[in-house]
């Protein structure tokens, strides 16, 4: 990742000749491979996994913070006035326009979703960092908000202006303790990236290492904070007033984005996911992967610094060819990666987006960025593994089941009869054969039945949505022709292969057979013939055109 390195610090000299790479020479491998996925030529070699200063009390830590999620939403009598008044002067004419256009709308045909969302989204820009992160969440749901609303938050990605040099070293050298000078040799001012809760310099250590620094935006604690307290009490007053939601009623998504939020802002806590990762894909053998090693000592709360990592955007295609690196290839490890770290380990990362990977010329995929990990804890880790094998295996009930174990239902739900309303044990409909009306009556038909049951969206689940959102725009780029029937049963005979005798015990006698994908149950799921021998992505795409054109045609009619 290029970048022009500004004048050093104080302007102190940079070594004489030719500047240090940072890397320690070692004749064999480096000795902290064997328990993570790291770099092969690293800056430093992580001797003791577990007992670096910053790692003391981390199981405590990570407890205290998702302890005080309930705190941070708690509806108060009263909200921070001075947040709360800067909320609706920015929110509420957005919401005020749209409502008074709305009859004026009607007369025009123009779409009352668009119009809101773009609304929103200039208040969340203009609100800062703390709406513009709850942006960028609700632009990871597609399928779970509608789809324009998703679009119009994809524009908050990356849009957030970086902070004063300044507050940046005054940041960093009140957390380490130390002036800027006697650690770093090189720390340049200028911005690599900058993002809602943080932003990220190149530098180089006094020791010679190149690294990355990631510093907390200044305020950004008390603002969260604050924030969470106004759309805490702002939410319960959405309810059923303004059509953003899904599954996730305004009250859940604040919710969500309070644990969400939470964890990001103790960078201890990230730099234990980058470890946990890293350890999870060693132990699977993922080692297409590579993770940036935390530094042994100068990681804080709000100061975290990394190994720098090199590589050419995720979807470069003249790159990887220029590499000889497959991209069908690329997508298919990608998958197996992401599933094995969820069903057998219960972690893995929850932002995968193309800012937050890099692909090397030796073909591995560095990634970068864990504020946001998802951890099932093993109760719902094995819903998750009965969740993914239910759909392998077309067995509706044993979805259900886990979807009820994951928190997606209540734990009474009558899951049978949430089948029967849904109608999910009868034949598949094929929404391409439906008329726009059609469509749009059955969607309402399943939402509604799920909101009356109660259904939400855990962020564990919600990341793994995410997470498949952005595989499936990436084999849109990367290998539109890939036969996702065939990928399917790839995948399958990996876990059958690989992990079937752990699987078969975690499942209990008598499930081993259920490891087997049921390929006929995929086709019916997606509505396709039966006969059907292969379905590419370009062949899905083409029925997601169908549909929406169906549903835009519809539009302009009303």
């Amino acid at each position: 990742m290029p970048h022009a390195d500004l004048p050093p610090v104080d302007g102190r000299p940079e070594v004489d000749g030719e500047p240090a790479d940072g890397t320690v020479e070692v004749d064999a491998a480096p000795s902290d491979l064997a328990f993570g996925v790291f770099s092969d030529h690293p800056p430093w070699v992580l001797d003791d996994r577990d007992g670096m200063p910053w790692q003391r009390g981390i199981d405590e830590l990570r407890a205290r913070t998702r302890a005080s999620v309930p705190e941070l939403t708690r509806v108060r009598r009263v909200p921070p006035g001075g947040r709360l008044a800067v909320t609706a002067r920015h929110l509420g004419p957005a919401l005020a326009g749209w409502w008074l256009g709305t009859r004026r709308r009607r007369r025009s045909g123009t779409d009352s979703v668009a119009d809101l969302a773009r609304r929103l989204r200039l208040a969340a820009e203009a609100l800062g960092p703390t709406y513009i992160k709850l942006g960028q969440i609700i632009s990871a749901g597609r399928g779970v908000f509608p789809d324009v609303l998703v679009s119009e938050f994809e524009r908050c990605r990356d849009q957030v202006p970086a902070e004063p040099f300044p507050l940046v070293r005054a940041t960093v050298e009140a957390e380490l303790g130390r002036p800027l000078h006697e650690v770093f040799e090189r720390f340049d001012r200028r911005a690599l990236a900058a993002a809602s809760i943080a932003q990220v310099h190149t530098a180089r250590l006094r020791t010679g290492e190149e690294v990355v620094v990631k510093v907390q935006r200044s305020t950004v604690a008390d603002r969260v904070g604050a924030d969470l307290a106004v759309l805490a009490w702002v939410a319960p007053h959405l309810i059923g007033r303004i059509p953003v939601a899904a599954l996730a009623n305004p009250p859940a998504l604040v919710e969500l984005f309070a644990e969400t939020i939470s964890e990001e802002l103790d960078f201890r806590l990230e730099a234990q996911n980058m470890l946990d990762v890293s350890r999870v894909l060693a132990e699977l053998g993922q080692r297409r992967y590579v993770v940036p090693r935390p530094h042994p000592e100068l990681v804080t709360r709000r100061v975290l610094v990394m190994e720098r990592l090199h590589g050419f955007a995720f979807d470069d295609l003249a790159a990887m060819a220029e590499a000889g690196i497959d991209p069908a290839d690329l997508v298919r490890a990608g998958m197996i990666g992401f599933l094995e770290g969820a069903m057998l380990h219960g972690v893995f990362h929850g932002d995968l987006h193309g800012g937050n990977l890099l692909v090397q010329p030796d073909g591995r995929v560095a990634l970068l960025d864990f504020g946001i990990t998802a951890r099932f804890d093993e109760h719902r880790r094995q819903a998750f593994l009965r969740l993914m094998l239910g759909g392998m295996t077309n067995d509706v009930l044993a979805q259900l089941a886990a979807l009820r174990d994951l928190g997606a239902l209540p734990a009474d739900t009558d899951l049978q009869q949430v089948s029967d309303d849904l109608g999910l044990e009868g034949p598949t409909l094929d929404p391409t054969t439906l008329s726009a009306d059609q469509l749009v009556a059955e969607v309402r038909r399943v939402l509604k039945a799920l909101l009356g049951y109660g259904a939400r969206m855990p962020k564990e689940l919600m990341l793994y949505v995410k997470n498949l959102l952005f595989l499936d725009g990436a084999i849109a780029t990367l290998a539109p022709d890939l036969d996702l029937l065939g990928v399917i049963a790839e995948v399958a005979t990996h876990f059958a292969t690989a992990h079937g005798d752990r699987l078969a015990a975690e499942l209990g006698p008598g499930r081993s057979a259920s490891l087997e994908v049921d390929l006929e149950g995929v086709k019916a799921s997606l509505g396709l013939d039966p006969a059907l021998d292969g379905f590419t992505y370009r062949d899905l795409q083409e029925r997601r055109a169908l549909i929406r054109s169906r549903l835009a045609g519809r539009e302009r009619a009303g």
